[in-house]
């Protein structure tokens, strides 16, 4: 294996233990050095290849959130996003963890990489105003960040599910169906 691929296996193995540690402890908790044995690298590699652990924590973030804007397709179609999207973050628990952790550090601007994800969500609000026949508005804007919200709030909320529903809380599919319903419902009722 050349110096490039060795490079490239030691950061998607440290990307990889990161995402572990910081979806299990936050950005406060983490360890470096649990990273870095969880990764099987000395933990100066980790300072070598991110810098520090607020930068190793956003590339983990953006990973994350690159991964999900891979696997789900822009949003022209707000029923089938939402629920595609809900079952995205069933699947991935660790990027709803690492979300809420993120929520309790960063706020506004100094969030790291804030401009590129306001870019990536400019895109997906242009989607989902072509999808609806509509030049991209505040409007639209809000809907995709209902509907993000909507795919979130089962993953987020899993205790409150527990509570409210009991063991039908383990179903899933009826739960995505339900918000894609509610939302087609809304949409149909002249909901923005």
């Amino acid at each position: 294996m050349g110096t490039k691929d060795s490079t490239a296996a030691t950061r998607a193995a440290l990307l990889k233990a990161a995402r572990e540690e910081f979806a299990a402890h936050g950005l406060a908790g983490a360890r470096v050095d649990r990273i870095a044995e969880r990764a099987g690298v000395n933990k100066e590699r980790i300072y070598g290849h991110f810098g520090t652990k607020v930068d190793l924590f956003n590339a983990v973030i953006t990973d994350a959130l690159d991964d999900l804007t891979e696997r789900i397709a822009l949003p022209s179609d707000p029923v089938q996003y939402v629920a595609e999207l809900t079952d995205y973050y069933r699947e991935h628990p660790d990027l709803v963890r690492l979300l809420m952790w993120e929520a309790l550090n960063f706020r506004g601007p100094e969030l790291p990489g804030f401009e590129a994800r306001v870019a990536r969500c400019g895109k997906k609000t242009a989607s989902l105003a072509a999808g609806l026949d509509r030049e991209p508005s505040p409007e639209v804007a809000r809907l995709l960040f209902t509907l993000t919200g909507l795919a979130l709030w089962p993953s987020m909320m899993r205790q409150l599910g527990r509570i409210i529903l009991g063991d039908d809380v383990e179903d899933e599919a009826a739960g995505r169906d339900q918000i894609a319903a509610f939302v087609a419902a809304a949409l149909k009722g002249g909901a923005p």
